[in-house]
């Protein structure tokens, strides 16, 4: 077994080769960003790197800070919306409402990758429009999808669970680690009038 103080410089170590990599995609994209033909690539590529770092430099996060839920949710919706473009995938239509006395806790990385997991898991399923609402004490994200089939319900959570073959079924799993882990909780179910709606619970 790996002491702890060694597994820790290992992680820092890791996390300061990551950001080597992200900076050099970084300055290449600040290149592209001169010529107008690159530059929807360039900023696309920018937030990528921006996600990228925040996700690595999470790993090493050791204290709990307030995440401001209007940047954490433009942010998810931002990285969705590129991801999505980058592989040909739908279109997503997002909206969101987010309630004053609304305060996240923790890493804002972490809760961004919550959210980017849920949009994307909504976009695989079919849906076209995904809704966030951000409450005092939960966070609502909902989806005109097909709904998750009644079968799957009580295991969606699980490792390896996926209506799609082609992926990995691991995104819905990720962000109940991730909300466990910062205290909360997340709730799946589909909505009288149609699509899925998850709750985390804060």
């Amino acid at each position: 077994m790996i002491p702890m103080d060694k597994m820790e410089l290992t992680l820092e170590g890791l996390v300061h080769d990551l950001n080597n990599v992200f900076q050099t995609i970084g300055e290449s994209a600040e290149l592209l960003r001169s010529d107008p033909k690159w530059a929807k690539l360039a900023r696309t590529l920018q937030r990528t790197v921006d996600h990228g770092q925040g996700l690595a430099n999470s790993i090493l996060e050791k204290k709990r800070s307030a995440a401001e839920p209007s940047a954490v949710v433009e942010a998810a919706i931002h990285f969705a919306g590129d991801f999505l473009e980058s592989v040909h995938g739908p279109e997503i239509a997002f909206t969101y409402v987010i309630e004053p006395l609304c305060r996240l806790v923790g890493d804002p990385a972490a809760w961004e990758r919550v959210l980017v997991n849920l949009f994307l898991n909504a976009a695989e399923a079919g849906a076209t429009r995904v809704n966030v609402r951000a409450e005092v004490d939960a966070i609502v994200v909902c989806d005109n999808g097909p709904g998750i089939p009644a079968d799957l319900l009580p295991h969606i959570f699980q490792p390896h669970v996926s209506t799609k073959s082609i992926f990995s079924g691991l995104g819905l799993y990720v962000v109940q680690s991730i909300v466990e882990q910062h205290g909360g909780a997340v709730s799946a179910g589909n909505r009288p009038d149609g699509g899925a709606e998850f709750r985390i619970s804060l």
